[in-house]
């Protein structure tokens, strides 16, 4: 296990995460304090402007776009634990700002700065073992901003395959979308469903004991669908998974 010094990083925790799933964002601290990495969390950031952009509205996604870049302008890196937001800010600032030179400048700026958690662990720190420990199957959902949009795809198994005593399993069709899409759940609720159904059939196929994704919405949608089924299997972020330490021999209860 590697350590950083003198390196500091700013949280971006997203809604769904802030709203939902506090423990990620804990995770995450404890992970990068492991790392020796120095934490701070902007408690003025609100939401990205991802779902009101997504869904057309961009004058609304422009207004909290400009209030992201005032908050994080002085960060010297950004982390979020979510594919989709960071590639929000990292990939679709700079269009949203395509008709705005300074605010596009200032968008592309900022989008250096701004990576996933998985990503800043491997392509940033350098480190794959992060002292975690966790005795038993899992396998890996690929979200698709976070594939398709960021091109992250080897960074979480090399986290995973690092945990001590963890057996890891390809999940079919691993880059599959598993039908949440934001908005998309919503809008086209059959689509969606259909979709997850292929993905949830791919998941009780690997036979692992935990799925672990990158991104929450991904998480709530597919746990609801194995929940509904009455299928014993537990999802996880992957900051989750890296929380739980060698040196305490914690092991992850839900």
């Amino acid at each position: 296990m590697g350590t950083q010094s003198n390196l500091r990083a700013s949280l971006f925790i997203t809604c769904l995460v802030d709203q939902l799933t506090p423990q990620v964002g804990e995770s995450m601290v404890k992970v990068l304090r492991r790392l020796g990495v120095e934490v701070d969390f902007p408690r003025d950031q609100t939401c990205c402007g991802q779902p009101a952009f997504n869904s057309g509205f961009r004058r609304e996604a422009s207004t909290l776009a400009k209030r992201f870049i005032s908050i994080f302008q002085n960060s010297d890196y950004i982390v979020a634990p979510s594919g989709s937001c960071t590639s929000m800010v990292k990939v679709f600032y700079p269009e949203l700002f395509k008709k705005e030179p300074r605010l596009r400048e200032e968008a592309e700026a900022l989008s250096s700065r701004v990576y996933e958690f998985s990503e800043f662990l491997v392509k940033v720190l350098g480190v794959e073992d992060v002292g975690a420990e966790y005795r038993g199957r899992v396998t890996y959902h690929d979200s698709c901003h976070l594939l398709r949009e960021l091109g992250v795809e080897s960074e979480p198994r090399r986290l995973i395959k690092a945990v001590k005593g963890v057996e890891f399993v390809e999940l079919e069709r691993s880059d599959q979308c598993c039908g949440f899409g934001g908005t998309f759940s919503v809008k086209y609720s059959d689509i969606s469903g259909a979709i997850l159904q292929d993905k949830i059939d791919n998941i009780r196929s690997s036979s692992a004991e935990v799925m672990i994704a990158n991104d929450t919405g991904c998480l709530m949608h597919i746990a609801g669908g194995l929940s509904r089924q009455g299928i014993p299997m537990k999802t996880m972020h992957l900051a989750e998974l890296l929380a739980q330490s060698r040196s305490t021999g914690s092991q992850l209860s839900s």
